[in-house]
């Protein structure tokens, strides 16, 4: 959603403005997308870094989450400069332009959900067909399916482009509600794409805990003799719980980021009459941009492993992927990947 430059938006299609129109930037949206901006490369930046120097970072896991970070780093980078240019209309007089740059987040959104989707999933496996997992699930596999996730995200965004766009104003100035079809954005993007993959989500992290739940049941029942069996068994299913907890809040915070502007995006499709405060939508679109930055702080504070590698960066140690495999193997793992 970008500005029209007026107090409310009131409908999917607003009326042309004059050719001569001079569109004002709002200046606190734009310091607010450029600071999102810079945390969101930074951080995102870190976090590709992390892996590369950490073998012990270097799992199928974390390469998902290397692949949601790429997202957020074009997101800061890319997506939000050219949400700042739409936001006062430019480009104008070219729509193929204009639709490719409003289109970019989209792409961008869609391979972070399809990323979270395929954590979802392997940590399925882990846990459902543990035995199965190292056949499935190898790396190659993953750079498969990080590669099918980027290339389905491009082809989703890309659907304006075909065809499925309003007829751009006279004005020829290049805001979101003028260009592109709510019944996209709704049907397609909401419903289709970003609702049934967090659905499908939701009750892949709801049949880990349970799973997670009688497994520690079973092992705790298990544990009278206090064997040594039984003792490593019970520091996995920490390990375990910790990881796909961490995890959640991952997804659980994209979904509160991102939900408020698609119910918008609902409002001026259902509702074309219902006045849209523009604060209002502003704060949506910052925050749905905002989830970029968030990730490596979450990791920073629930995964040791993430943490324990920022602060080496940081201090200059580039040793610290084989120093941490063999003086924290034994503790420090069972806080997180």
């Amino acid at each position: 959603m970008e500005n029209t430059s007026n107090s409310t938006l009131s409908a999917p299609s607003a009326p042309p403005l004059p050719a001569d129109w001079v569109i004002s930037p709002n200046v606190a949206y734009m310091v607010a997308e450029l600071v999102i901006a810079v945390l969101s490369t930074f951080g995102n930046l870190l976090v590709c870094v992390a892996v590369g120097l950490n073998r012990k970072l270097r799992t199928v896991t974390n390469y998902f989450l290397v692949s949601l970070a790429v997202a957020d780093i074009l997101v800061g980078t890319i997506a939000i400069p050219c949400a700042i240019l739409t936001d006062i209309g430019l480009p104008r007089h070219n729509l193929y332009l204009c639709l490719i740059m409003l289109s970019i987040l989209l792409m961008f959104t869609e391979s972070s959900i399809l990323s979270l989707l395929a954590v979802a999933v392997e940590r399925y496996v882990a846990i459902f067909m543990p035995f199965r997992y190292q056949v499935l699930l190898t790396s190659r596999n993953a750079v498969l399916v990080i590669f099918a996730t980027w290339l389905l995200s491009f082809v989703i965004g890309l659907v304006p482009l075909m065809g499925w766009h309003k007829t751009p104003p006279d004005s020829g100035y290049c805001f979101f509600v003028f260009v592109v079809d709510m019944t996209y954005m709704v049907y397609f993007i909401f419903f289709a794409c970003v609702l049934t993959p967090l659905f499908i989500m939701y009750f892949i992290y709801a049949q880990i805990f349970v799973m997670v739940k009688q497994q520690v049941r079973r092992i705790t029942s298990e544990q009278s003799g206090r064997g040594e069996r039984q003792a490593r068994a019970a520091a996995i299913m920490r390990r375990e719980v910790k990881t796909v907890t961490s995890l959640f809040l991952v997804l659980f915070l994209f979904t509160v980021c991102w939900i408020p502007l698609h119910i918008i995006n609902c409002f001026l499709l259902f509702c074309p009459h219902c006045p849209v405060p523009l604060e209002l939508l502003f704060t949506a679109i910052i925050l749905s941009h905002a989830n970029s930055a968030v990730n490596p702080f979450l990791y920073a504070y629930t995964m040791t492993t993430f943490r324990d590698t920022f602060k080496a960066i940081f201090s200059g140690c580039r040793a610290v992927g084989d120093r941490d495999a063999t003086n924290r193997a034994g503790h420090d793992d069972r806080e997180g990947p």
